[in-house]
């Protein structure tokens, strides 16, 4: 076995549903773009032979530490933005069986208070990015970017009605002192969210930092256009979300019509997916109970025609 402290590490959601979703055969070649904590990984190479073979993405260093390399296991230390220059490399264009992405932050990143994803503990440095050896951080962002940019962050990446004004005083606070930590980020913007919303309000708030920080929206949407050059006709995309955002630009993905060349020449606009599941696929009430954190995941899956 090549995943070392996957259950710990992370509670992988709708486990069963995925791994149902990907269609596995035991000598399948199979992608997980998302290797977290590796339990999805771990059950994909359970259900594998000496044929097949898995490939697990992930930019982050701690998830690094956690995988070794086995004859059946590929451990790709990128972002999945470049899922498929690395999938060429590897010679699998065309011929992958199934793809899984199971989007968002990983527990650790959460329960990880030094990262500073999460606003529990307010002593971390803002820092929020998945891969914490390169790129801005969320102080870096939030001590540099103008008041504009600023509030169309907070608008766009967490659908915040106040985000001028949050931008505001951010630009207003730094002007005193930088912005270090987590609670320095919570005292500015405290006056402005709703007591009985707080915790809904700060969510919203550190996740559009966390998205700019992250490049996260563009990077799913060169891994979509990427699946339909690495997966084989027939060969599944299993897509987990956990907020509308994502979920919007997979469900418009999957809807679209062809935008090959062929398409545009011929006229087509069929899409290049058979649905799978007409409707996301959300977890169960004991599963939540079990995990709370699953219970905005919806599972999206499809069939490349």
């Amino acid at each position: 076995m090549s995943i070392v402290q996957a259950v710990d590490y992370h509670v992988p959601v709708m486990l069963e549903e995925c791994l149902q979703g990907m269609n596995l055969q035991p000598t399948g070649h199979y992608v997980d773009v998302t290797f977290g904590g590796g339990g999805h990984s771990r059950a994909i190479l359970d259900r594998l032979s000496d044929g097949g073979h898995l490939y697990s993405f992930d930019q982050d260093p701690d998830a690094a530490a956690r995988a070794e390399e086995t004859e059946r296991f590929t451990f790709v230390a990128s972002n999945f933005r470049h899922l498929e220059r690395f999938m060429d490399y590897y010679e699998e264009l065309g011929h992958v069986d199934a793809l899984l992405a199971d989007l968002g932050v990983s527990s650790h990143h959460f329960d990880d208070m030094e990262r500073g994803f999460s606003f529990r503990d307010e002593t971390p440095l803002l820092d929020m990015r998945m891969n914490n050896r390169a790129g801005r951080s969320a102080r870096d962002l939030l001590n540099e970017y103008d008041e504009a940019a600023l509030a169309d962050i907070l608008y766009r990446y967490g659908e915040l009605k106040q985000s001028r004004k949050i931008a505001q005083r951010i630009v207003q606070a730094r002007a005193t002192a930088p912005l270090q930590t987590v609670g320095d980020l919570i005292a500015v913007v405290r006056p402005l969210v709703r007591p009985d919303q707080e915790k809904k309000q700060l969510s919203c708030i550190f996740q559009a930092l966390r998205i700019e920080v992250n490049g996260e929206l563009t990077a799913l949407e060169e891994l979509l256009e990427a699946t339909k050059r690495v997966l084989r006709p027939g060969g599944r995309l299993v897509v987990m979300t956990y907020h509308s955002l994502e979920d919007r630009i997979v469900k418009n993905f999957l809807r679209q019509g062809d935008d090959s060349a062929d398409a545009r020449i011929y006229g087509s606009s069929a899409s290049a997916w058979r649905l799978v599941t007409r409707k996301p696929i959300t977890p169960s009430a004991e599963e939540i109970a079990r995990n709370p954190r699953a219970r905005s995941a919806k599972l999206r899956i499809a069939e490349l025609l």
